[in-house]
């Protein structure tokens, strides 16, 4: 059951974002839109994105995140097979 992602919805939330100008601007506006555990949820998924792209093993992942081995894993199948937005991302901050 897969929902159609591009909405007006979607739209106008990620046009608020590209707006965002600076880290204190992205902190108060997330802390608005998400609660404290589903940004720390988001974020946690990008630092295990990050470790995986660094060749970290699962165990050292689970250790320094939290994250269980099946967000772990799913991390794993879209760094693999996904849309490669984490790699945009990654080659854009380095």
């Amino acid at each position: 059951m897969s929902k159609d992602l591009h909405t007006d919805a979607v739209n106008h939330l990620f046009d608020a974002i590209l707006c965002l100008e600076n880290r204190e601007e992205c902190y108060t506006f997330f802390e608005d839109v998400c609660t404290i555990n589903e940004l720390l949820a988001l974020s946690q998924r990008f630092e295990v994105a990050r470790m995986l792209r660094e060749q970290k093993t699962y165990l050292d992942i689970a250790e320094k995140t939290g994250a269980s081995t099946a967000t772990i894993s799913r991390v794993n199948r879209s760094l693999n097979y996904g849309n490669d937005g984490y790699d945009l991302v990654f080659n854009r901050l380095s």
